[in-house]
């Protein structure tokens, strides 16, 4: 049944969008629904609901619940790729940090720590390389790069391109953000860098 806060689809005028104008429609309510009402939530009436359309024009593109679901969290997600390049590692690595942040509190960034944060480890492997191709692979791509570059200047040590290194920085706003609920002010990611990487990095030895 569609929560009586949802507009049914019978209601709303006839649609007459196709193809991929309603393909994107669908999807964008499926990143709202996850916002909104979560993953366990989240049912495939409301998400035709949402985008104002009919439940079998969902079915007859996602068969499932988590091919949907799997699909709007690629669409949405932010680009990962390019690198900032501000002229040192701290200011580099601080704008990696403020893009994350902003990311994972964007509608996608939302949708993804619903999916990663209520789902069961079964459920969990279906989104598992959504998230190692979509988000973790270009972050760990982008930190080697700041790194190396920081090596290059000389102010990076040449041992600190390792794979503790790299973790860190995910590490800590993950852990931040899901269990000590903090969304990472502006300070808070520079007394990070400050306090943690930039010591890390340091050439000469932490």
């Amino acid at each position: 049944m569609v929560p009586p806060h949802w507009p049914a689809a019978s209601a709303q005028t006839p649609s007459r969008r196709r193809g991929a104008v309603l393909e994107r429609a669908i999807l964008e309510a499926a990143l709202e629904q996850l916002g909104s009402v979560g993953w366990n939530g989240l049912t495939m009436e409301g998400v035709a609901a949402g985008a104002r359309t009919g439940k079998a024009a969902v079915y007859r593109r996602w068969s499932s619940k988590e091919d949907l679901v799997a699909d709007a969290l690629r669409s949405g997600l932010p680009d990962f790729h390019a690198v900032p390049d501000l002229g040192s590692v701290r200011e580099d690595l601080l704008e990696l940090c403020r893009r994350a942040r902003d990311a994972m509190y964007s509608r996608p960034g939302s949708a993804l720590r619903s999916v990663i944060h209520e789902c069961d480890i079964k459920q969990a492997e279906r989104f598992h390389a959504v998230i190692i191709k979509g988000v973790v692979e270009p972050t760990l791509k982008m930190l080697r790069e700041v790194v190396n570059r920081g090596m290059e200047r000389g102010e990076v040590r040449r041992d600190a391109a390792n794979g503790y290194i790299f973790d860190a920085i995910p590490a800590m706003m993950m852990y931040r953000s899901k269990i000590c609920a903090s969304e990472w002010t502006d300070r808070e990611l520079e007394e990070m860098i400050d306090q943690l990487m930039v010591p890390l990095l340091r050439s000469g030895g932490p």
